[in-house]
Formats: C-alpha cells, structure tokens, sequence
C-alpha cells in the first residue's frame, strides 16, 4: 500500500481552513486539518513545498515512523506551522487506516472510554446582563457547561465578545484590528459576573472563564482568589505559559481549577506544568500539537497526575479536527471537557460529517474512519480570503497580549 498523491485544499466557508487530502493506491482517502488562523498560507506553502514531495510512495499504514520522519527529519523542529502540518498528515493517516480496518477511529484507538463527551459553549454579551441572558440561552439548548465573557466598561473590544449568538471569529480583516485592554477594569469587573451567574442559575451548570494570556501571574492569581465562591470548572490561559513555573504563584494562592494549552505545540510546552501539578486540565489541541500521535502521549503523560484533557475546540479548527477530536475524547481515559464552537452552515455543508449534539454532549459516529469529508467542489466556491486575528493595546498603546 502506498500514498499516491496528496493536495491541500484551501476554502472560506465564513472563515478560512486549510485541509489535506492524503490519496492511496486501493483508492482509499484520508482527511486532515492544517488551519493556523491568521496564519494559513505559512502552512500551506510547509505542506506543499516540504512535506507533500516526501509523502509520495510512502507505506500509509506506518503512522508512528511518518510521524517520526516529519518530526525529527526536518531538523526545525517543533513550531506552530510545522506541527499544524504533522497534524493534517497524521489525522489523515489514521482516517486511512480506520478506514481499511473498516471501524470508527476510536475502535481503533482502543475503544470507548465514555458514552458521550460533555462539551461547552461560549455565551457573551456587550455587558454582565447581556452576558447572563446568553448563558440562560446555551442552558435551554441543553448545555451542562458554558464559557461566560462578558465586555468590560471602559475596554474596546474586550476580548470573546462575538458578533453572533452562535458563530465567533475575531479573524475579520485584512490587516489586524486593534483591540484595548485594562487589567484593573477586568479585575473590578469580571467577579461581578460570576457573581451574578449563580445568583440566577444557581450551582447545577459549570461555568468556565478564559483570561486569554492577560494577566501578570500576581493578577492571575487574584483573579482565581476572586472567583472561588462561585465554583468554576475552570479559569483559562490565565497568564501566558511560556514561563511554565509562573503557574506556581498562581497555585499558591488559588484553588480555582486551571487550563491552559491551546497554543501548546508540544508535550515539551507541558512537561514542567503537568509533572509539578500546575494545571488541571491540558487544553492542546490535535491540530495544534502534530496529530493524535503526539497528544495521545500528551494526555497519558497527564492521566499520570490526574490531569484532564479540556482540548480547544473554536472555529478556527475546521469540522475535521472536532471529527478526529470527538473520537479522541470517546478514547482518552483521563478526559475532562471539549470546547465546542458552532460552525456556520456553510462550514458544515463543506466538511459533512456524521458527529451530532443531544443535551449537552457530542456523540461521534460509526462510520469507519474520523467520520468528517471534504466536498471539494463546494469548497472551490468559497475561496481564501486574508484575515487577520486582532492585536491589543492597553491604553497607553502599549502592545499586550490579544
């Protein structure tokens, strides 16, 4: 069995996505996801000029040595361009062999750990009250846990304030916006809402927050201090974990739950955090940590320390990889939660796919494979178009981060 030919197919559907299609010579096809948003023609060129010329004539079947052979064999080693590239080959590779096997992805991985995988949506609003009256809505659609952001007075733009009910991207111009940010606004601010949340609906939901890499670990850990009567599931990407050890201040002084990891590419960027129990849930994702390959090994190194997985899931990763992830999740032993964004119509007509929601959970399906296609004639429709994420600012105009 051999690869014949393997394309990358760029499409914008609402919001651009970079997918790969691997081809064999029995005529079977694997999908996988290689979207950096903001960034998707770096991993295009990547997998075009680099990767796609090597994968030719190579056994499809041998996914731990192919994964070895991009990983190793390049030297540059690591990087969000390079294992958002891994990652589409990988997914692709495993679709493939499930496929052959004839079984649901995760039969292959080993089988079902759980029935169905409690997710998360986002419910925001310009302010707490717009805010709440969202997080009642994501509850009558039967969601057991939301993440609640809320637009503070005084800051442009506050950070996961969407334009929609259902369907965010902040990617939205051809050259970045620009954002405000003011700690001390935040921090005055946010407790109010939570504060506010389970003054209405009571402790029955989870609630979840995302700091985004906003705050100093002193701030962070304020933060975390202020929310802990309102019971979190979890406080998100609280400070930027570069520096793994700054999540110790943070644990000194807070037992609110952390999670961090979306824009791991690595078991390297976890190592420290993981080992020293700095974290409670690992949010790397299988598009941006080179493929279900390297984050089994990622969550297994977590489930040692009784860690979870939580892995990012927002649209900027396409219906693929929330395909392959849902089968992860059904697998993984140690899971926690899974984002779940909603994708709009036209993304979900573009990448048919056999996962659906019911009270609260998604339910992969049985189809062999990770259960996600590509039509690729409809995708030739939408074709790319430049977006950028946006930057922020505090009001001195000091870079910070978005």
């Amino acid at each position: 069995m051999k690869i014949v030919s393997a394309k990358v197919v760029v499409c914008s559907p609402g919001r651009n996505f970079v997918t790969l299609k691997i081809e064999t010579d029995q005529g079977v096809y694997g999908i996988g996801d290689a979207t950096l948003n903001g960034r998707e023609l770096a991993v295009v060129s990547y997998l075009e000029d680099h990767v796609v010329p090597c994968l030719i004539g190579m056994d499809p079947r041998r996914i731990e040595d192919i994964w070895q052979y991009l990983y190793r064999g390049a030297y540059w080693r690591r990087g969000p361009v390079t294992m958002r590239a891994i990652a589409a080959v990988d997914v692709a590779l495993w679709d493939i062999k499930a496929k052959m096997a004839g079984m649901p992805l995760y039969q292959l991985m080993g089988g079902r750990s759980r029935d169905g995988v409690m997710v998360y949506g986002h419910a925001n609003g310009s302010d707490i009250a717009e805010t709440v009256e969202a997080v009642g809505q994501y509850i009558d659609m039967g969601y057991k846990a939301i993440r609640a952001q809320t637009g503070v007075p005084g800051i442009k733009d506050a950070y996961g304030v969407g334009r929609g009910k259902l369907y965010y991207e902040p990617a939205d111009a051809a050259l970045p916006s620009v954002t405000g940010w003011d700690t001390r606004k935040a921090l005055n601010y946010v407790p109010k809402l939570f504060e506010e949340l389970r003054k209405t609906y009571g402790f029955d939901h989870h609630l979840l927050h995302d700091g985004h890499h906003r705050y100093t670990p002193q701030e962070a850990a304020n933060l975390g201090k202020m929310l802990e009567p309102f019971q979190l599931f979890w406080l998100e990407d609280v400070t930027p974990a570069e520096n793994q050890e700054a999540f110790k201040l943070i644990r000194q002084h807070t037992v609110t739950p952390l999670a961090v990891g979306e824009i791991f590419n690595s078991i390297w960027d976890a190592k420290d955090l993981i080992q020293n129990q700095l974290i409670d849930y690992i949010r790397a994702t299988i598009v941006g940590a080179g493929g279900l390959t390297h984050l089994r090994r990622i969550a297994d190194l977590a489930g040692l320390y009784q860690i979870r997985t939580g892995c990012h899931g927002a649209t900027d990763l396409s219906p693929v990889t929330m395909g392959a992830a849902l089968h992860f999740d059904t697998w993984v032993p140690n899971f926690g939660i899974q984002e779940y964004m909603r994708h709009t119509p036209e993304t979900d007509a573009v990448f048919p796919h056999d996962y659906r929601f019911e009270a609260g959970y998604l339910y992969c399906g049985e189809r062999p494979g990770h259960g996600v296609d590509l039509d690729e004639a409809l995708a030739a429709k939408y074709p790319y178009k430049p977006a950028f994420l946006p930057v922020a600012r505090l009001q001195d105009g000091t870079m910070w981060n978005w």
